[in-house]
């Protein structure tokens, strides 16, 4: 019945329900959290998992009216079935809407660890959101361009000890830091801009998951590489919510991180830095080669497909 309703009341419908599931469940994840500014390992870890516990609640929350009111098909392939919940990954995917989000968040909720995204520093200021990104040990990360460097060098290296920081925090409890390599959602005026050498994708960035796994290297060892593609055309943030997209394309690959590019500074060391982003250029070629053939599928072969069922 739910799915029947006109677009502008769908819509209506559940970004009202996700204000409400979020300022819900921001009550208890902030007394939760309070216990992590008391110095003591054992209750600031008990209190990280009760954080994440009452996350993976408010998206299963959220993918499960968003459900009921929309007939959002998810195709995946690849290998989601692979991935442990107890284990520590380093995820990336290409990035065309804050559709993005929700996607990831459906597709690994309590199949994965929590998804930890790297955050403007700006972000921390949104209303409740921004607190519950705190509260959550997300990485807030202040970005400086190359000219206000040149300005003020004493703040070089700032943002890549904020990154440090962050995950020293993830060594602790399994974590799947998530990071868009873009930087920035896609968009035809950005690729024309970069004049990006892949058809599909804006240049890569190296230098932040570089630095993350040089910090977690004795915990990770694997990328999960996630390619998004949406064959009815990339939605907005109120597309997704009122129900217009019909179908999403989802490729999960599991990659191996060579342990050479586990361990290397990318800022000082050119040859480490010339490998390291020979790599992910390689990835991103692939993955470019991905969305090509996606984009040319007419429709997904049933027996590629693995059956998905919705996150509790």
């Amino acid at each position: 019945m739910l799915k029947k309703l006109p677009t502008l009341l769908k819509g209506s419908l559940n970004v009202g329900a996700l204000a409400v599931n979020t300022i819900g469940l921001s009550t208890p994840l902030f007394s939760l959290a309070a216990a992590k500014l008391l110095p003591i390992q054992q209750l600031q870890k008990a209190s990280t998992q009760g954080c994440i516990k009452i996350a993976e609640t408010w998206i299963g929350i959220n993918s499960y009216y968003l459900e009921k009111t929309q007939d959002t098909q998810y195709h995946i392939t690849g290998e989601l079935a692979d991935i442990n919940y107890d284990g520590w990954y380093m995820v990336i995917a290409n990035h065309q809407s804050w559709a993005d989000i929700f996607v990831l968040q459906k597709i690994f909720n309590r199949r994965a660890p929590m998804l930890k995204f790297f955050l403007k520093q700006e972000l921390i200021y949104v209303p409740v959101i921004g607190l519950c990104w705190w509260a959550l040990d997300f990485p807030f990360m202040k970005r400086y361009s190359k000219e206000f460097l040149a300005k003020h060098p004493e703040l070089k290296g700032k943002d890549l000890e904020t990154t440090r920081q962050a995950c020293e925090k993830f060594k602790h409890t399994p974590v799947s830091i998530m990071n868009f390599l873009e930087g920035t959602r896609f968009t035809t005026a950005k690729h024309k801009q970069q004049q990006s050498p892949y058809k599909h994708l804006l240049k890569p960035k190296a230098a932040g998951i570089a630095y993350a796994l040089n910090i977690m290297n004795e915990r990770i060892d694997t990328l999960v590489d996630v390619t998004i593609d949406y064959p009815d055309g990339i939605p907005s943030f109120w597309d997704f919510m009122a129900g217009k997209t019909q179908n999403v394309n989802i490729h999960i690959q599991k990659r191996a991180i060579p342990s050479e590019l586990q361990v290397g500074s990318y800022e000082e060391d050119a040859k480490f830095r010339t490998q390291f982003q020979q790599w992910i250029n390689q990835i991103w070629q692939e993955k470019d080669d991905r969305l090509q053939a996606m984009q040319q599928q007419t429709q997904v072969m049933p027996e590629n497909v693995i059956a998905f069922k919705q996150a509790s």
